[in-house]
């Protein structure tokens, strides 16, 4: 036994004793600041742009939004001019996306529809974001009963078939631009209000929530100044995903024939007007306006996933 002890603590007699002599402290090494500090917003930026595949939708994002308004300038042609000499004309020179039956522009067309729906995607989204935001911001801070009375009508809402509400407005109001965009909020906002609850509820238990009504501070500017600013990250991701949403809504609506009305160019419109046609040979009537749909739709979706994952605190270094 003693010898085991012996050659457990003569563990490696060949080292030398200078090997173990404390390193000198350097002052001006000791404060040099190794790794800038970064805020929330940034870090959140830096480690969006190492997604490629949300900086991709990112950047379709900002071509869409350009070809939205300048497409129509560019192009030698208006969006309602009709050259029947020029019928059902495929991809040309003159003609950048074809003509339509009616001799009609399909450029000049896809990117009025693009205003069209990035528009209805963006107010869908704004009136969300307004009514979710005040609604769920309400419910989660005050809490018990007013809790329950609020979120037991959010239930109902969401209980309610999304779509079949949307029909059953366009129907009775008629169809139109305004409409959809009615049709599209009247319980678009309830998953947004979900959301903002949940983190009030979350946060409003912190310390500086709690010093700030301690010191008598308005509900109010509680909820603007300290609860909202903490809960802007699931607020954006999900404003993300309701443009998205809002944009198909409106495709489909069009597409049925509730939405927006011929001659006005949407890209539900003009994918049922190429869908008959489809048969005769003339694919780009149907091919480019489901495309910028298809895109759009994926665009939005990949750069909320990665929305996400920026700016979860959690993944935070």
């Amino acid at each position: 036994m003693e010898l085991r002890k012996q050659e457990t603590l003569n563990i490696s007699p060949d080292i030398p004793d200078e090997w173990f002599t404390p390193k000198e402290k350097n002052i001006k090494q000791a404060e040099t600041v190794v790794r800038p500090s970064l805020s929330y917003w940034k870090d959140s930026w830096h480690r969006l742009l190492k997604n490629k595949l949300a900086m991709a939708g990112l950047v379709f994002l900002v071509f869409l939004a350009v070809f939205a308004i300048f497409g129509p300038i560019i192009s030698p042609h208006t969006v309602e001019k009709q050259t029947l000499l020029d019928q059902n004309l495929p991809p040309s020179g003159k003609y950048w996306f074809g003509t339509d039956d009616l001799g009609r522009d399909v450029f000049t067309r896809t990117a009025y529809g693009a205003r069209i729906s990035l528009f209805v995607g963006l107010m869908a989204a704004l009136i969300d974001f307004v009514i979710g935001v005040t609604y769920g911001g309400i419910a989660g801070y005050k809490g018990g009963r007013v809790d329950n009375l609020m979120m037991r009508f959010v239930e109902i809402l969401y209980g309610l078939p999304y779509l079949l509400v949307v029909i059953l407005v366009m129907v009775v109001i008629g169809p139109g631009l305004t409409t959809i965009i009615l049709a599209l909020s009247i319980t678009g906002w309830v998953g947004m209000a979900r959301i903002v609850r949940g983190q009030v509820l979350q946060i409003k238990n912190y310390e500086f929530v709690l010093a700030s009504k301690t010191f008598g501070t308005k509900t109010s500017r509680i909820i603007r100044k300290n609860l909202l600013p903490n809960t802007m990250g699931p607020i954006i991701v999900q404003m993300t995903l309701t443009i998205p949403s809002a944009i198909f809504a409106e495709a489909f609506l069009s597409f049925i024939g509730l939405g927006i009305q011929a001659p006005h160019a949407s890209w539900g419109v003009m994918a049922n007007d190429g869908l008959s046609t489809i048969l005769s040979g003339y694919w780009w009537r149907l091919f480019f306006p489901t495309l910028f749909i298809s895109l759009t739709m994926f665009a939005f979706n990949v750069l909320g996933d990665g929305l996400q994952d920026a700016l979860d605190p959690k993944l935070r270094r």
